[in-house]
């Protein structure tokens, strides 16, 4: 008689907690950079690879397999996903196409908008004067995104705070 594997409620893939009563293509999109399609992708290749049904909840995967889920997250270009599903096509300095995962993406995204601004590229001075880049209409719509030029209710109260002591000295006078 085999024995019963355990229960992972909390499985830890690529730096990342993910719930373990999802299936494996609905996990998969918890971490950032991995949308619906390319977990469904990535559940896929990991089919194929380890004939575990990508509807397979997580928690029930043994621990042994986490690290060749990880590796297809972390490059799923050399496991069979198509090219067209990566999120970094066509790198500038480098021209290969790659996909990147919570912070890697931050990073990239970041450094890519400041060479937009070095180079003073239309959407790189959209994007610093905090304007809209996609030639969205700004006549009616995008106000509001800066702070608040008129009066609050706490600055209208201290200034009415010595207005009401100033008040009952000059009843007393009259």
């Amino acid at each position: 008689m085999a024995e019963k594997e355990e229960f992972r409620y909390i499985v830890r893939i690529a730096a990342k907690d993910i719930n373990g009563n999802l299936p494996v293509y609905r996990a998969l999109s918890k971490i950032k950079g991995i949308g619906v399609r390319m977990a469904k992708n990535i559940a896929i290749a990991f089919e194929n690879e380890t004939k575990i049904p990508f509807g397979t909840k997580l928690g029930m995967i043994d621990e042994s397999m986490d690290a060749k889920l990880e590796e297809i997250v972390l490059h799923p270009e050399k496991h069979g996903v198509p090219v067209y599903c990566l999120n970094r096509r066509k790198v500038f300095e480098t021209g290969e196409d790659r996909h990147l995962i919570s912070s890697d993406l931050d990073f990239a995204l970041r450094a890519e908008l400041q060479r937009m601004s070095e180079i003073k590229s239309y959407r790189g001075l959209r994007r610093s004067w905090g304007l809209t880049v996609r030639g969205q209409r700004t006549k009616s719509t995008h106000r509001g995104k800066g702070g608040v030029v008129g009066v609050t209710k706490k600055d209208v109260a201290q200034a009415a705070a010595p207005a009401k002591k100033a008040e009952p000295e000059k009843k007393e006078k009259k």
